[in-house]
């Protein structure tokens, strides 16, 4: 398999951004970007990272808590630094429950650690999530080598008058309903 095909075929499911935090070996808060993100399992909560081998924040995460960082929209910026094209000012750090997390992002979902796993030239990091925080921001996404940001889905039709309109619901709490009536058995043949 030419590598380069199958990066370009991976590149064709749309992801979002993360950044992975933790604390380096000195104590001090540490983040790789990454696309490689995947919820597991909700009974035990458990979510997933994929890092390449020689990345420094593998060796941080041996049987260490982290945190996922779910960029929003707005964070290029931070996106970059942490890929290795450090901003010009440094993003912010907020204490986490289990590791320091960015500020400003989509999601954070707090880890402690639960599995890791050989992924080839990666490894597979399965987190326990001790805490999720959900601020309601959109967030980022990487498509076909790019960043990109969700926009509406232009579908050329209007919801409005339709009863099947996903803003207003099928039914409001005054519906009713009235039963269908039972029909007469239908004798089966003989």
């Amino acid at each position: 398999m030419d590598p380069r095909e199958l990066r370009n075929a991976f590149g064709q499911f749309a992801t979002g951004v993360t950044v992975v935090t933790c604390v380096n070996a000195e104590g001090q808060p540490h983040g790789a970007t990454v696309n490689a993100f995947t919820a597991v399992s909700l009974d035990p909560p458990l979510a997933q990272v994929t890092l390449a081998r020689n990345s420094k924040a593998c060796e941080f995460l041996k049987d260490k808590p982290f945190a996922i960082n779910v960029l929003a929209a707005d964070q290029l910026d931070v996106a970059w630094h942490f890929a290795g094209r450090p901003a010009e000012q440094a993003p912010a750090w907020l204490e986490g429950p289990t590791a320091p997390v960015l500020d400003r992002t989509a999601t954070t979902i707090s880890c402690r650690p639960w599995r890791t796993y050989d992924g080839g030239d990666h490894l597979i990091v399965i987190g326990e999530v001790e805490q999720v925080q959900i601020p309601g921001r959109d967030p980022l996404l990487f498509h076909g080598g790019a960043f990109r940001h969700l926009s509406p889905l232009e579908t050329g039709v209007h919801w409005d008058g339709s009863i099947d309109n996903p803003d207003h619901g099928w039914f409001d709490a005054t519906a009713t309903f009235t039963p269908l009536a039972r029909s007469a058995a239908v004798p089966s043949p003989a």
